[in-house]
């Protein structure tokens, strides 16, 4: 059987009439979700839902234990949908250990295809029952991990979600993932210490996560509901003077979040889970996929501010260049709501404990060339390689020694 080539025009057919489709199902489903959702005070002339932060799971004498299902039938938004959870939610609950803890988890695996999960970010073993990518639990059955957090492990926001090779993408488009935070760190004059975990989905009318096609997943799917704390557009109310931390996490499974708040910098005191070694203004915040910012909000007088995720170019090349990035136009992620009497807050320190730079030279210097290109299996869709190889988890391509430079 002869395929025709797909040709620009072509190519940008299919896509329209995908993105068509599925847009119209996600527009109408989301519809109406502005109203108020009763729960928490709103600033008066604001209307949406009060910012819900996922549970909160925390150590108790150095040992958190608990208990992780992965199974569809989470409500995005206020709404039943058979979207990917943990514990019936997305995101899942939010793990809280500190340095030195014993950190267990049960995963049950509730979903139709095999999963497991990663700890990311955090300096564990990556053997055994540890944070073991190449573990695999079968649907219908359960695994129990444990995690030795080092007594020196650094203090920070980190995350959780699948990682089993050829399922990673769906299982954290349809909602996998949840928030892991190393308490502990230095003391902040703060009057919320926030979750804000980023997901992007995209759902017909009915409340399905939609199976994405060829050239999303050639491109890299981005979905065309994005939520915050698994609500759409929620509302995060604040005093006059009151200083918050955001801690923001990109679970997006391609999406790059180049953010804003409008009349007010971010204020950022952490990247991936490490400190800086002092709090920078910004503008902007650019998180790419798996990406963490810890940030300073400190609104200093009453209204409404939005925080915006603006579009962003993800590459130049060939394909991109040819089916476009899709990149869409502004999306209000949140609203802060800033109304009632003015308080008072201490300044930030001035400085913070970023981790150490190794002194010296780098003593090892490695060139890896990434590559992506037709050829796939059977000779259709991408191949991605690195090194002109594609992946194989029965090889290793590069050791590295702890400590290096």
């Amino acid at each position: 059987m002869t395929r025709a080539p797909i040709t620009r025009r072509r190519a940008l057919g299919v896509i329209g009439l995908g993105t068509a489709g599925v847009a119209v199902g996600t527009t109408g489903w989301v519809s109406g979700l502005g109203a108020p959702a009763g729960s928490g005070r709103l600033p008066p002339g604001t209307s949406g839902h009060v910012l819900a932060e996922p549970a909160v799971l925390a150590s108790r004498d150095g040992l958190l234990d608990v208990e992780l299902t992965a199974a569809a039938g989470a409500r995005l938004a206020g709404r039943d949908t058979s979207a990917l959870g943990y514990n019936t939610t997305t995101p899942g609950p939010t793990l809280r250990v500190a340095p030195g803890d014993l950190l267990r988890i049960r995963l049950i695996n509730h979903l139709d295809v095999p999963t497991n999960l990663h700890t990311h970010g955090l300096h564990v073993s990556p053997q055994g029952n540890g944070d073991n990518p190449f573990l695999s639990i079968a649907a219908g059955s359960a695994f129990d991990y444990s995690y030795r957090i080092p007594a020196d492990h650094p203090t920070g926001t980190y995350w959780y979600h699948p990682h089993h090779h050829g399922y990673i993408a769906d299982q954290l488009f349809g909602g996998l993932a949840g928030a892991l935070l190393v308490d502990h760190g230095p003391a902040l004059p703060v009057t919320n210490d926030r979750v804000l975990l980023v997901t992007d989905t995209t759902l017909d009318a009915a409340g399905r996560v939609v199976t994405v096609g060829a050239m999303d997943k050639m491109m890299g799917r981005q979905g065309e509901l994005v939520l915050l704390n698994g609500q759409h557009q929620p509302v995060i109310p604040s005093a006059p003077g009151a200083i918050q931390r955001w801690r923001i996490i990109n679970a997006c499974t391609s999406r790059v979040l180049s953010l804003h708040l409008t009349d007010h910098p971010l204020t950022q005191i952490a990247q991936d889970g490490a400190f800086l070694p002092a709090p920078i203004d910004r503008d902007r915040v650019v998180l790419s996929p798996a990406n963490r910012a810890d940030v300073i909000v400190h609104p200093t007088r009453a209204g409404q501010y939005t925080l915006v995720a603006d579009p962003y170019q993800r590459g130049t090349g060939m394909m991109s260049g040819m089916m476009g990035d899709r990149a869409t136009g502004p999306i209000i992620l949140a609203t802060l709501a800033v109304a009632g009497p003015a308080v008072s807050s201490s300044p930030l320190p001035a400085t913070l404990p970023a981790p150490p730079i190794p002194p010296g030279p780098a003593n090892a210097h490695r060139e890896l060339s990434f590559a992506m290109g037709m050829g796939g299996t059977g000779g259709m869709g991408m191949r991605f390689t690195i090194d002109g190889r594609t992946f194989d988890d029965r090889r290793d391509d590069q050791t590295v020694h702890l400590g290096g430079r």
